[in-house]
């Protein structure tokens, strides 16, 4: 644990590098409003801390090892972005959007929860890069379950004040994201940013 300081850094540069999460979550939150970016970044919390568990208990290990439950696992992610990315890219072309006010649209909580679980967990990347970096800072012999489980979930719960904090700016800019031409720019980057991953997570 004399090293956390140094894996702090590191999860910290990973946090707030962009990705698919990030694309996801500011979507809910301009098209549901804060409550419903709250609720899609609880999903990705939760999905980070099953793939830190299964990694800090080595059943990620596993799963990169075993051919076919990479593959699926990678594929299944492919065709969710692209999935994701596509009902942007419609959005932003059809460019009718209801009028937006404090509260948002009213989108399902349980449906904003599984949209940002989802693109954690189908995101096979996600767990290499677990199962890429904790190792360097676990130590045979002298780490503990704890002491693994605490810097598997150290990326949830940074990540978690991140993203809650991009939705609170969100929130609190809404007049100037509710302008049509913003929405539609918005929908558009994040429409051609999720087929970009997707791409990207297909190639390999």
């Amino acid at each position: 644990m004399t090293s956390y300081g140094a894996y702090l850094l590191i999860v910290v540069g990973l946090v707030v590098m962009p990705g698919p999460d990030t694309f996801v979550l500011l979507r809910s939150a301009l098209t549901g409003g804060r409550r419903t970016g709250l609720l899609t970044a609880t999903g990705v919390f939760a999905g980070n801390v099953l793939q830190g568990s299964a990694a800090a208990f080595g059943l990620g290990l596993l799963i990169a090892q075993s051919h076919t439950a990479f593959t699926v696992l990678r594929w299944a992610g492919v065709a969710y972005l692209c999935l994701l990315g596509v009902q942007a890219l419609r959005a932003a072309h059809r460019g009718d959007y209801p009028a937006v006010d404090a509260g948002g649209a009213r989108i399902r909580a349980h449906r904003a929860l599984l949209v940002g679980f989802l693109s954690n967990v189908t995101n096979p990347k996600v767990l290499i890069m677990y199962l890429s970096v904790l190792p360097q800072f676990l130590v045979p012999g002298a780490t503990t379950l704890t002491d693994a489980l605490l810097l598997a979930l150290t990326v949830a719960v940074l990540g978690g004040i991140w993203q809650t904090g991009l939705v609170v700016a969100v929130h609190r800019a809404r007049s100037w994201f509710a302008r049509r031409r913003v929405r539609r720019a918005g929908d558009a980057v994040a429409g051609v940013a999720l087929l970009g991953f997707g791409g990207a997570l297909a190639a390999g």
